[in-house]
C-alpha cells in the first residue's frame, strides 16, 4: 500500500514537472494583471477616474467648472491648473489629488491630465481678436459699487439681490457662497457656463462687455455676503476654496 502511494506521488510530481505548473488551478492567465495606480498615464483615463465626477464625463454639465470650455482654457494657465489639481480647494468638494498633498496622483499624472485637457478641448484661436479680462484680479473690488454692477449685468437672470430669478438660481445663497472662492466666482463671471447657456462677460448686456474692474466689483459684492465662520473674517480677496 505504501509502495502504491509513493508511486502515485511520483506520477503527480512528474506530471507537474512536465507541464511546468502552467495549468495549476487558480493561476492567473497572462495579461490580466492590474497596473499600479501610479503607472497609469493615459490622460483621459486619469480624467475619467479623478475628474469626471464633478466636471462631467465630457468636461461639461457637471456641478463644477466646465473644463471643456475653450474660453476657460484660454485664460487659465498651467500653473493655476496644476495648483488646483494638486492642492485642491479647502472647504469644498475639490480635494487635493497630488501624492505630496495626501492624494493619489504623481506629479507626472497631474501634468498628464493638464496636457490631455488642453489637447482635447483647448482651441488656440478661442480668444483671437478678443482682449479677455485677466484670470486673476489685478486690484481689489469695490463691494458697494459691485451691487450696482450686479443690477446691470446679472439681475436679469439671477434675480434682485441675487436671490434667484426665472432663468437662473440664487448666487447669494449661503451654502453656495461657502463652497466657492472669489477666484471661482471671478472665473464664472468671465467665462459663464456655456454648458448651461450662461453667457460670458460679453453677453450679459449685448454690446457692453463687463470691464475688469466691474468683474472685480461684483465679485467683491458677492464675497461680502459669504457667511462668516466663528473666528473668521472674509475680505474681497478671500482664499476660501472653490473650483476655478
Amino acid at each position: 500500500m505504501r509502495r502504491r502511494f509513493l508511486f502515485s506521488g511520483f506520477v503527480v510530481a512528474l506530471s507537474l514537472a512536465l507541464t511546468g505548473c502552467s495549468d495549476l488551478p487558480g493561476k492567473p492567465l497572462p495579461g490580466p494583471e492590474v497596473p499600479r495606480p501610479d503607472s497609469v498615464l493615459n490622460p483621459m483615463t486619469l480624467y475619467s477616474e479623478n475628474c469626471a465626477g464633478c466636471h462631467g464625463a465630457g468636461g461639461k454639465h457637471g456641478p463644477a467648472m466646465a473644463l471643456s470650455d475653450p474660453l476657460y482654457l484660454a485664460i487659465v494657465d498651467d500653473d493655476a491648473l496644476r495648483s488646483t489639481i494638486s492642492k485642491g480647494r479647502p472647504g469644498t468638494a475639490m480635494s487635493a489629488f497630488a501624492q505630496k498633498e495626501g492624494g493619489m496622483l504623481t506629479d507626472e499624472q497631474v501634468n498628464s491630465i493638464i496636457r490631455g485637457i488642453r489637447e482635447r478641448w483647448g482651441k488656440p484661436d478661442a480668444t483671437a481678436g478678443v482682449t479677455t479680462p485677466p484670470y486673476a484680479a489685478k486690484a481689489p473690488g469695490d463691494a458697494p459699487h459691485g451691487e450696482a454692477v450686479y443690477a446691470i449685468f446679472c439681475a436679469s437672470c439671477h434675480g434682485t439681490k441675487g436671490k434667484g430669478g426665472t432663468k437662473a438660481g440664487s448666487v447669494t445663497n449661503p451654502a453656495y457662497l461657502s463652497l466657492i472662492s472669489d477666484q471661482g466666482l471671478r472665473t464664472i463671471v468671465i467665462t459663464g457656463r456655456p454648458d448651461f447657456d450662461a453667457p460670458d462677460w460679453r453677453g450679459n448686456v449685448p454690446g457692453h462687455p463687463m470691464t475688469d474692474q466691474e468683474i472685480s466689483d461684483v465679485v467683491a459684492w458677492l464675497s461680502s455676503q459669504r457667511p462668516k465662520q466663528s473666528g473668521e473674517s472674509y475680505t474681497a480677496n478671500s482664499s476660501r476654496g472653490g473650483v476655478h
